[in-house]
């Protein structure tokens, strides 16, 4: 079995504090973050017991990529990369919201609707429209942005009138998430795939808002395969998906929900292997390269030696 690396607990010259995510171990500096993405794996904001090999180097590699490939529309806080699983940065103050754009009626959207909801997060979606169908523009519904179990649906209007984000600064989060969300699916149209919806967190660095956090990965964005989309959807049949969903559905498919109560199901070696490997496609798809899988004998030394290296 390879090994994963389910958390780090390292302790560096000049660091400030320690944040433990559900998917990321985040050592604070006076102006820098040092993130290690591990390879826990979260569903339903519940953390699964078993790490997933692989995983963080895939989602660190996948955002590392698109972040570079999106620097012209709007500065991110990447400084480097100097291991797969490490990334490096300015630390910003983060906005308190999460800013998710949709441009199909998928996930969390198409469950609401299917209990007769119109309007989510202040925003109306169109009637007569059935699950994965494009919406005519793509939507904009955030989340508040929560330290600790579930993040909550809010509107624009709950966001301005609370005082979370000042007007002039939303209306920039607005049109950068509209112009990444719009970059992201013309990426993912030359890779053949839909990008369906995605999230995007941003942060200031003194007065400059930065993008934050990873883009188009397979954790924080939902993938349709372009081929086959539309007879799919003539005859309709679910769309082949490129996210985690296939992870959130195994879990549904074993009674588990992340509701109170319900318990998550037995992680077997063979699933372990199986979502590891889905991830390393999910890679290979999105980016149109060959993973190369890191050294993970040593893991932790690894990741430990790189930081040193940086902080040298």
């Amino acid at each position: 079995m390879t090994n994963a690396i389910k958390e780090t607990n390292f302790k560096f010259p000049g660091q400030k504090g320690f944040y433990k995510g559900k998917v990321r171990d985040v050592y604070i500096f006076e102006n820098e973050l040092i993130v290690v993405a591990s390879d826990r794996i979260s569903a339903f904001d519940v953390v699964l017991p078993k790490p997933i090999p692989y995983k963080g180097q895939v989602l660190n590699q996948i955002a590392a990529k698109f972040l570079k490939a999106t620097s012209d529309i709007v500065p991110n806080w990447v400084t480097s990369t100097p291991d797969p699983n490490v990334t490096i940065g300015k630390r910003c103050e983060p906005f308190k919201v999460e800013m998710v754009i949709r441009g199909y009626l998928a996930g969390h959207a198409a469950r609401e609707y299917k209990t007769g909801k119109r309007i989510l997060c202040g925003v109306a979606m169109p009637e007569g429209m059935k699950e994965n169908d494009a919406f005519p523009e793509p939507i904009i519904t955030p989340t508040t942005k929560a330290d600790q179990g579930h993040d909550e649906d809010i509107s624009k209007e709950a966001i301005l009138s609370q005082g979370i984000v000042s007007s002039e600064d939303y209306a920039i989060l607005e049109k950068y998430t509209r112009a990444l969300f719009q970059r992201g699916q013309e990426m993912a149209a030359e890779m053949g795939l839909i990008l369906v919806d995605t999230k995007y967190e941003f942060g200031k660095f003194g007065d400059q808002i930065l993008l934050i956090d990873e883009i188009h990965t397979p954790d924080s964005s939902r993938y349709f395969y372009a081929e086959g989309y539309v007879e799919n959807q003539k005859n309709n049949l679910p769309q082949k998906q490129l996210s985690k969903e296939f992870v959130r559905q195994w879990l549904i498919s074993n009674g588990f929900q992340g509701k109170e109560g319900q318990s998550v199901p037995e992680m077997t070696h063979e699933i372990v292997e199986s979502i590891s490997d889905r991830y390393i496609e999910l890679f290979e798809k999105i980016t149109g390269e060959v993973f190369q899988k890191a050294d993970t004998s040593i893991i932790e030394k690894r990741i430990e030696k790189a930081i040193l290296n940086h902080l040298k």
